[in-house]
């Protein structure tokens, strides 16, 4: 059933409510990614728009390195926190987003039971988690959509997710990805976030220092701010620590 379902969203969201308009005009931009790195992304512009809007100037510290200057043991901690099928899937991986549904099912029940419903599709169901966003999701949402959740931006994303499957290799993929992410307040990127946090370049980072740095990666100015929990961040880093040794790594890439 839920298998149905799945195929059904992806369908409907990339297809009807992202519309052949949207998938034109995005198409060129995609393509011009084999060779060209963004000038900004939507995540920083809106940042920027934050920051202007509490009345602070906005900041930026990103340094674009190739891949190969990234250490592989970033490359390996980071598809371990965030997408341990990246060599294999073709931009979304089925088997993360049926678990993340199977674990919002048994949290909208246990939501359910504690407000004393005896239909547990009463609550709302939770946001999948983050499981459920392959990196190439990640990298389309985080260059050209915004925050907003809503079955038209996931539309958007999944067009962008499948062209740039499609127009990109793995490997360049995983150097925009690990060259726009956000490290931090106006922090993008991980040779910026690598002289920040350990004062060295990304190339020389260790696999402890890789997994810190992946275990922030969710939300580094928040709820995996080093400086905010780190106790939450390190039990993360642990847990990336373990996974990175079976961690399948993309052709080309460390």
């Amino acid at each position: 059933m839920w298998r149905g379902i799945r195929y059904t969203i992806y369908a409907i969201t990339g297809i009807v409510l992202g519309g052949l308009g949207f998938e034109a005009t995005t198409l060129p931009r995609v393509s011009a990614l084999r060779d060209q790195n963004p000038a900004t992304t939507s995540m920083i512009e809106v940042r920027n728009r934050e920051a202007l809007t509490n009345g602070a100037q906005p900041k930026r510290v990103q340094i674009w390195v190739p891949l190969e200057k990234i250490s592989p043991q970033l490359q390996r901690a980071v598809l371990a926190g965030e997408d341990t099928n990246f060599a294999t899937h073709h931009g979304f991986d089925y088997e993360a987003i049926q678990k993340a549904y199977d674990q919002a099912q048994k949290e909208a029940e246990k939501e359910a039971k504690q407000e004393g419903e005896s239909d547990s599709w009463l609550p709302n169901m939770p946001d999948f988690k983050r499981g459920a966003s392959t990196i190439s999701q990640q990298l389309a949402k985080n260059l050209y959509l915004s925050s907003e959740r809503s079955f038209m931006r996931k539309g958007q994303e999944a067009i962008i997710t499948y062209f740039m499957e499609r127009s990109l290799s793995k490997h360049r993929i995983l150097e925009l990805y690990l060259n726009v992410i956000e490290w931090g307040d106006g922090l993008y990127g991980a040779e910026a976030a690598s002289q920040y946090y350990f004062h060295k370049p990304a190339a020389n980072l260790n696999a402890r220092e890789a997994a810190f740095l992946s275990a922030m990666i969710p939300n580094p100015r928040t709820v995996f701010n080093p400086q905010v929990n780190p106790k939450r961040v390190a039990r993360r880093q642990r847990i990336i620590m373990r996974g990175m040794p079976s961690v399948k790594m993309p052709q080309g890439t460390g």
